[in-house]
């Protein structure tokens, strides 16, 4: 053994979660952009794909989706005894969505639970669906029993209806305006949630985006949106169902029912129109297509040439290019600035002027009995504050109470209320009683509403930055693309625009200019920068048949390219939605929030009340001075203060905004450095990772392997031994297959092809090689442990060679004739060169490192050392990879992250608390992984892992200022601090500090634009 090398030896049987009474089970359905496809075969790593088919990697709930990996059947205790005639009657079948398993030992032992139970014929779980299919016969069970069951387990269960048709899913996604707090959104995910068909409810604060998962046999995005529009707030729908095939036009000059009569028919007769929806009033039209016969640019020229008079252009959706956000931006600052119109005045009347003696006397002459100028005009003044433009405060509270929840708007409603309107009972009084002395605090209320609209804007100046990641990928597609056409057999250019470009369509891209979109190079050659996508620093030479990727920049050539994925197919719009839709996902810590707020606004008025009423008591019967009363003031007076300014300060919306504008700010700061995260659950599970498990081809290694040396046993032409091999390996697409291939055609392909390389019988043995017939001879090609299965000798001089090899970390591959070895190829795939560094810079950061690998022991030594890795696992099938995992899971409880390929590594990534997938851009789609590393660069592993620990120092920071914020405000402004000190926070003051509070928490999260890498990783780079 070399040395510094802790070489783990793979034990004889390995327990499920060490409970022996079930299967362990594996799904790599994990992702929801696409599924999985198995390797082609496997020397020691890779899983072939005709094993795949018998391996039931499946999707949708299918029986494969479920594998064993161990010999043994699940064995449970025996059933009590049924009366036959209840045994008799019909069973029934329930399904449950059951939540919090982790692992399949969490299935196992929900099946063994519900199998105790009376009357159960059968039971299934789907660990990695959420779901459990319990057969069962009603007479002697219940379902509520049965979901009591699981409950008692420890599980949460919830009975999944079984709707008489076929039940599928449909996504609705919508823009929500109008929230403040987490209250305002946990309260649409309560309303949502309770709606018949709804599956799923996601509403996100800080990007005021909603995402909704129903059964569009029972529901429709229609009713969706009624129910949050019902709700008070105003929505908008982004997206509904399958968007790929649907447009949405917008039109001009369809003013009557024959012309709307006339574009629908016209639409309808393109090839590929399926169905024309169009607007009652003619203004815009949904057309869903097959989008390999027509496109978008089909439908807008087909309504364009049914009449000059009608124009047809694409509807941007809400929110997409900015406008929402700006108009948002837009409306807080006219409203502060409106307020301010009113409020600065009334700030010099109650403020400024009395202290002018000349202008203080003309306020003070009174108009009718005590009722003087300076009064009635902040009365008239501070009127439009608080019923106009505060309006929007009276209709958030209302909407609020009305669904039994309280936000911030109902602490605004409540003490700006309680000021304008002892307000006006103090200046009525004053008017019908002479003499009568009072105080009023119109500008309570009226600055109180002014500076929190001045919070709100900034807050949403704030927020708006946080999504500027997403605008900046957006913008790496050029806006017009050039087309050529052929006409009357000339090609002719013309000027489009890029989101009108359909698949077919050929596109000329020249120097200095960015691909329109996804395809293929037709025509030309050229180098393409595509470090903006997949992170590639030098530019990548293209030729005819090489795929482009939209939103590259083409540097000094002419390209002609054939769209082959455009609109939402492209991989800019995947990674778009990716990164979208990890800013949706709510972070596990968002939880502490959520849970503060639904208690926060009433134990605030609570508190509110009970510091008025106290300070009132205590006035009363002169338990404090009375010179602790301002002249102008009495006891209930100084109380109502007090109580508003509880009122006032407290804010909710801090602490909902600690995690949501965090997380938004780090996945779009990661996506630009090319580490794709899926949301907050990836980020917090990141940040505890204290393990993380390489695997070593493609991974470590370049995964490009190169045949470096053959050794012969028999005497025989090289060129036949390699006609022979690659005529075996031409059935295969496993890369060390492939590698091989390659290497055969350096003695010409002229014997490549005919009947004398015909393959018989191949058969591919998962994880060892594959057998066949070739030329009459019976053809071995694998690992060591194929050999030794398949009875075939290894000679002493044959072992030497082999050991020679590995040690040399290099594959051996072994080529048999006939039960007899004939040859050893020598195959190497390269460390990659920045492999060693990022073990060494995990290892300073506190992170262990494994490689678990299907390769050879030899060979993982050999890699293992040289990039110093001390622990290693070998000759692991995809399936003994996920339990090793397992195993570290239980050794490692802070965090076990696995990085592969996506690919043979899924069961593993799936395993993994956070799965890392190395792939380029054009693959994030179909990734089992919660990170994908677009670069397939090592160092971004490091820099997940770092930015993840960045981002969580930071919403602790930010629940520390949100929290510490309240805890420390709320008694000050109730008074705590007055006998001592004679501070008073008074309520204008406390509602400027809310304000405040909110815009800082947004800013402090903003401070994550800033990230750097870490330093010796800069430091590399400027080497």
């Amino acid at each position: 053994m070399s040395s510094g090398i802790t070489v783990l030896e793979q034990p004889a049987s390995i327990p499920t979660s060490f409970n022996s009474n079930g299967p362990i089970t594996i799904s790599i359905s994990r992702s929801n952009y696409g599924s999985l496809s198995s390797p082609a075969r496997s020397y020691g790593k890779y899983e072939s794909r005709s094993s795949s088919r018998s391996s039931s990697y499946r999707k949708n709930g299918s029986p494969g989706e479920r594998t064993s990996f161990l010999p043994f059947p699940p064995h449970y205790p025996p059933l009590p005894a049924v009366d036959k005639d209840e045994e008799s009657a019909e069973p029934r079948q329930v399904t449950f969505s059951v939540l919090g398993m982790v692992c399949a030992a969490c299935g196992a032992s929900i099946e063994k639970t519900v199998k105790r139970l009376p009357g159960i014929v059968d039971a299934t779980v789907a660990v990695l669906r959420n779901r459990a299919q319990v057969v069962f016969h009603p007479e002697v069970v219940q379902e509520e029993t049965i979901r009591e069951a699981i409950e008692d387990a420890g599980f949460e269960a919830t009975i999944i209806q079984d709707f008489s048709v076929t039940e599928n899913t449909a996504i609705c996604r919508m823009r929500i305006k109008g929230m403040t707090c987490t209250t305002c959104s946990n309260s649409i995910e309560g309303i949502l949630k309770k709606m018949e068909g709804v599956k799923k409810a996601v509403v996100a604060l800080a990007t005021e985006e909603g995402e909704v998962h129903y059964n569009p046999n029972l529901l429709s995005y229609e009713d969706v949106l009624a129910a949050v529009d019902d709700a008070g707030f105003e929505v908008e729908l982004l997206s509904a169902g399958e968007e790929r095939n649907k447009v949405q036009l917008h039109l001009e000059g369809v003013h009557s029912q024959n012309a709307i009569k006339c574009i629908t028919e016209t639409l309808k007769a393109l090839p590929g129109v399926q169905t024309v929806d169009m607007n009652p009033a003619g203004e815009k039209v949904v057309v869903y297509y097959d989008p390999d016969l027509t496109g978008p640019r089909d439908c807008i020229e087909a309504i364009e040439e049914t009449g000059s008079q009608y124009q047809g252009s694409l509807c941007t959706q809400p929110g997409q290019d900015g406008r929402d956000r700006q108009e948002e931006i837009t409306r807080y600052r006219n409203s502060f600035l409106w307020s301010c119109v009113f409020t600065i005045p009334v700030f010099l009347l109650s403020m400024v002027f009395m202290y002018i003696p000349k202008v203080k006397n003309g306020l003070e002459t009174n108009v009718v009995n005590a009722l003087n100028v300076g009064q009635l005009l902040r009365w008239l003044l501070s009127t439009p504050v608080q019923f106009v433009i505060g309006w929007r405060f009276y209709a958030g509270a209302y909407n609020s109470l009305r669904h039994k929840a309280a936000n911030m708007d109902v602490l605004i409603a409540l003490g700006t209320n309680s000021a304008y309107f002892y307000s006006v009972y103090s200046v009525l009084r004053a008017a019908s009683t002479p003499g009568y002395m009072g105080t009023d605090f119109f500008e309570t209320s009226a600055m109180l509403i002014s500076f929190i609209l001045l919070g709100k804007y900034l807050e949403v100046m704030a927020k708006g930055k946080t999504s500027e990641a997403i605008a900046k990928l957006m913008k790496l597609t050029p806006e017009e693309a050039i087309l050529l056409k052929e006409k009357n057999g000339l090609v002719e250019e013309r000027l489009i625009k890029s989101q009108l470009i359909q698949r077919k369509d050929v596109i000329k891209v020249l120097p200095g200019s960015k691909v329109p979109t996804d395809g293929l190079v037709t025509w030309g050659q050229s180098h393409v920068n595509e470090s903006m996508i997949t992170g590639e620093a030098r530019p990548i030479f293209k030729k005819e048949g090489d795929k482009v990727i939209g939103g590259t920049m083409n540097e000094n050539g002419v390209l002609h390219v054939f769209a082959t994925h455009v609109g939402s197919e492209t991989a800019l719009a995947q990674i778009v939605r990716l990164v979208e839709a990890a800013q949706m996902a709510k972070a596990p810590v968002q939880k502490f929030a959520d849970r503060i707020s639904q208690y926060f606004v009433p134990l605030v008025v609570l508190c509110a009340l009970a510091t008025g009423v106290s300070w009132f008591v205590a006035g009363k019967t002169h338990s404090y001075p009375r010179s602790w009363i301002p002249s102008a003031m009495d006891e209930f007076q100084l109380a109502l203060q007090f109580g508003i300014s509880v009122l006032v300060i407290a804010c909710p919306c801090a602490l909902g905004l600690a995690t949501p504008t965090a997380v938004m700010v780090a996945t779009g700061k990661g996506a630009q450095q090319g580490v794709l995260i899926k949301g907050g659950n990836a980020l917090e599970s990141a940040q505890k990772v204290r393990c993380v498990v390489f695997d070593k081809t493609g991974t470590l290694t370049t995964g490009k392997p190169l045949v470096v040396a053959t050794k012969l046993f028999e005497n025989m032409a090289l060129k036949t031994f390699y006609r022979i091999v690659a005529s075996a390996e031409a059935n295969s697409e496993h890369p060390l297959a492939k590698a091989v291939h390659l290497y055969a055609k350096t003695f010409g392909e002229d014997w490549i092809s005919g009947k004398q390389h015909e393959t018989k019988d191949f058969e591919t043995i998962a994880g060892q090689g594959v057998r066949c017939m070739v030329e009459e001879k019976e053809v071995y090609i694998g690992n060591r442990s194929l050999m030794i299965n398949s009875g075939i000798e290894i000679t002493e001089d044959v072992q030497d060679q082999l050991d020679e090899t590995e040690l040399a970390a290099r594959t051996g591959v072994l080529v048999a004739f006939d039960k007899r070895i004939v040859g050893l190829i020598s195959i190497s795939d390269p460390v990659k060169p920045e492999a060693a560094r990022v073990v060494s810079l995990l290892k300073s950061m506190g992170v262990r490192t494994i490689m678990v690998t299907g390769d050879n022991w030899g060979t993982a030594r050999a890699i293992a050392q040289e990039v110093g890795i001390d622990t290693v696992k070998a000759e692991c099938s995809p399936g003994r990879k996920a339990e090793e995992i397992k195993m570290l899971q239980l050794e490692h409880k802070s965090g076990v992250a696995m990085v592969g390929d996506g690919i043979n590594d899924s069961p593993a990534l799936v395993a993994a608390d956070v799965g890392m997938a190395i792939g380029a851009g054009t693959d994030i789609a179909i990734e089992a992984a919660d990170i994908v590393l677009m670069k397939s660069n090592l160092e971004d592993v490091v820099t997940a892992i770092h930015l993840s620990r960045r981002t969580f120092f930071r919403i602790r920071l930010n629940y520390i200022w949100a929290l510490g914020y309240n805890v420390l405000g709320i008694p000050v402004a109730a008074g705590v601090l007055f006998p001592s000190t004679g501070f008073r926070l008074p309520p204008w003051v406390a509602g400027a500090a809310m304000a405040a509070s909110s815009v800082s928490v947004v800013c402090s999260s903003l401070w994550l634009k800033r990230y750097k890498k870490p330093k010796q990783l800069r430091s590399h780079w400027v080497q």
